[in-house]
């Protein structure tokens, strides 16, 4: 650690010594103002990630960047069927409608709080900790966000080691051209919905600045389902000279949430929004600051510094015995049962040093990206603790020593590095490396007694990542990409430890490791045509699961499945066809497309490999649904603007015995394909005013996109019915 700061300090010197040396030989400086140019024909369409941003190699590799100030969707829940429509493959868990976590997942893997991502804001990492719980309880509300920027698969190099990819949400920046403005969205809507968001953003001399307060609440769909959300983020950048920019951020989200819990199969049937649970509530009050650095060395070398810590909490109290249990012991008294406490806290801090060098090699310029990383963190865990019989959020304990207890470790050293070769005008090959260094550490105890103890382990790994992309231009918007990325997801730290005394771990436990393969031809055709079409595969070995062995559960590599198949994004101006304008207005359709066959392909348990009845080989992989089509129409002229949106997503297994027929109490068995219905307009007026209204589930569908274990509450989770929102807005 030490080495890793005194190497950053030693950056910093250096450039601020050459930035003197620069500032003495400039005559004048002048100072130029951001100006964003918006191109009219790329309105609300997904667009790609240049070949560099930010020190960053994005060329050869599949991206997406969401404009969310051009689409229409419901940003005051963060609606992530409507955010996410149009970038074919997301598979999404629709847990509550609060919109406070988002679930997201790509390929077949999980959606559970976005962990196969490696989630971020504004470059910063966001999760509980990166390798041992990565797990988001953080999400900004979307009204703050102008973009959102997607990297299937191929993030491993630069961001780290998730098989999903990476999610990184933009916040806005204060407008360039004002010292103030403002900006307000308030919303109201079903079920006692009110959603406030304000924000304040400018430019003056030297300074930049950006900051908004939030507040959601809402009864929700659901019975039992209320929340309360705060969000605030405040941004300063200042300009030290012409070439040389520092910057702090700071973002503070709180909120508490009542969880309804889940249903039985019978009881979704009946009624689907009923609710067996009262007593439960959660929240996770989240501190996220980071500090950083830009410095154009010279025209063609950019460095850049970004430090961050992340101080956060998750809590829980409730009643989580199954859905089949009642929860009172005598109904007609009102003498509850008491409910259990866990309560995580997160303290993790890093810091990632960039650089990109253009350089000439032969007759063509290349460009070299590359960088170091350091974080540390420490999860504190406390969990089946003893509480009170009440009904409020109330996390006090009758008993003051927790069932387990337990502190976790992560620290990480990374170095990583690619390099695109420009051969010709038409060919990119990109190729890459990264160099990881990953140790988990756990003690504590996981049952009150001797046996329960849990004496200091660790876990060290060394690892080197590699990956090749290229892209060949075809015509003159479009090309061919294909890119191979290795990838590995570490032992998590619910994978260190048995979850209940019953339960033993593998000693010879191992990270699970693997790659993805992408091949595309997108690009755009004159104003009206945009698209990205491509095949992917996914290879994901050494699942840890849980296994039978003994009599007793076993925790170990289970073994490889793998996920292909096609991905495709299209989306045509019907009215751009044949003249860019017309007094008639434009139509606009997009059609975001997957075919998916995710299954087992090794069963690694020798105690029943010869017994198929009990193999997992050639299963579905659980969560993943064969097929996810999303449709979409715009029709949009002057001012006002209306999108049907209509989402269809297959059938999928919740785990990986494929098993068809629910359970008694709704945690295992397989849910139903569902369709969803969408319905929004936008209007703007007076020049700085606007207006927003729309229908989710427009035609009340019934349906389910997970079944929990554990939290927000074992049972099946339905999706929130038909709910109605209408935003007011002004910018100044």
């Amino acid at each position: 650690m030490k080495s890793y700061i005194s190497v950053l300090c030693f950056l910093c010197f250096c450039c601020h010594l050459k930035a003197q040396s620069i500032e003495k030989d400039t005559v004048k400086v002048v100072n130029l103002n951001e100006v964003t140019v918006k191109d009219p024909n790329n309105e609300g369409r997904i667009l790609t990630l240049p070949d560099l941003k930010d020190n960053i190699i994005y060329a050869g590799k599949k991206t997406a960047v969401i404009q969310l100030t051009s689409i229409n969707a419901d940003l005051s829940t963060n609606n992530s069927r409507q955010v996410f429509a149009k970038v074919p493959g997301i598979s999404i868990w629709e847990s509550d409608g609060s919109g406070i976590q988002t679930g997201i997942a790509s390929r077949g893997l999980s959606p559970n709080r976005s962990w196969e991502f490696n989630v971020r804001q504004n470059g910063v990492d966001i999760t509980s900790d990166v390798f041992g719980y990565p797990e988001t309880y953080y999400t900004p509300p979307m009204e703050a966000l102008s973009k959102v920027e997607i990297v299937k698969g191929a993030s491993s190099l630069q961001y780290g080691p998730q098989f999903g990819g990476l999610i990184n949400y933009e916040v806005k920046k204060g407008n360039p051209n004002k010292p103030i403005a403002f900006e307000t969205q308030q919303t109201v809507g079903s079920y006692g919905l009110f959603n406030t968001f304000n924000a304040l953003g400018g430019h003056y001399k030297k300074f930049s600045y950006y900051g908004f307060m939030h507040y959601r609440t809402a009864k929700g769909w659901r019975e039992n389902s209320q929340y309360n959300i705060y969000t605030g983020y405040i941004s300063v950048n200042y300009q030290l000279s012409r070439r040389m920019n520092v910057g702090i951020e700071y973002t503070k989200m709180d909120y508490k949430s009542q969880q309804p819990g889940g249903l039985t199969d019978l009881q979704f049937e009946e009624d689907h929004s009923v609710s067996l649970r009262e007593r439960n509530w959660f929240s996770a009050p989240y501190n996220v600051v980071a500090l950083t650095y830009k410095y154009e060395i010279k025209p063609n070398i950019n460095l850049s510094l970004k430090s961050f810590t992340n101080i956060a909490e998750r809590n829980s109290v409730g009643y989580n015995k199954s859905i089949t249990i009642a929860d009172s012991i005598n109904p007609s008294l009102q003498s509850f049962n008491v409910r259990q406490v866990d309560r995580d806290n997160y303290k993790n801090f890093g810091a990632e040093a960039r650089v990109s060098v253009k350089y000439k090699l032969l007759k063509w310029t290349s460009t070299l990206a590359g960088g170091i990383r350091f974080y540390n963190g420490t999860t504190s865990r406390k969990q089946l603790g003893v509480g009170t019989s009440g009904s409020n959020y109330d996390l006090t304990l009758t008993n003051p020593e927790y069932g387990r207890s337990l502190n976790f470790k992560t620290f990480n050293y990374a170095f990583f590095v690619e390099n695109i070769f420009n051969v010709g005008e038409r060919l990119k090959i990109v190729p890459g490396v990264r160099l990881e260094y990953i140790k988990n550490n756990v003690e504590g105890y996981i049952t009150t007694g001797e046996n329960g103890r849990i004496n200091d382990k660790s876990n060290t790994r060394n690892l080197v990542l590699f990956g090749l992309g290229s892209e060949f231009k075809v015509y003159k918007n479009t090309n061919l990409y294909f890119n191979f990325s290795q990838a590995f997801r570490p032992v998590t730290f619910s994978e260190l430890t048995p979850s209940a005394t019953t339960e033993t771990v593998d000693p010879n436990l191992k990270d699970a490791s693997g790659f993805n393969v992408d091949l595309g031809y997108r690009g755009s055709y004159k104003s009206f045509l945009t698209f990205d079409v491509g095949l992917f595969y996914l290879n994901y070995d050494d699942r840890i699961g849980t296994i039978s062995q003994n009599g007793e559960a076993f925790k170990t590599n289970i073994g490889t499945s793998e996920s292909k198949g096609i991905e495709s994004y299209i989306e045509l101006d019907i009215v751009k066809i044949f003249s860019d304008k017309t007094k008639y207005g434009s139509i606009s359709i997009f059609a975001a497309n997957t075919f998916m066959n995710a299954t087992y392909v090794d069963w690694n348990n020798p105690l029943i490999a010869n017994d198929p009845t009990k193999s997992i080989k050639n299963k579905r992989v659980e969560n993943a649904p064969n097929y996810i089509h999303r449709f979409g129409t715009t029709y949009y002229i002057d001012y006002f603007s209306a999108t049907l949106q209509f989402s269809n997503v297959g059938d999928v297994f919740t785990d990986a015995v494929n098993t068809e027929k629910p359970n008694t109490t709704g945690t295992i068995g397989k849910l139903n394909a569902y369709h969803v219905m969408d319905f929004s307009v936008a209007f703007k007026f007076l020049k700085f005013y606007s207006a927003k209204a729309g229908v989710n589930n427009l035609t009340d569908e019934k349906y389910a996109t997970r079944r929990a274990t554990g939290y927000p509450g074992p049972g099946l989770m339905p999706g929130n019915g038909r709910t109605f929102f209408v935003t007011l807005g002004a910018t100044l």
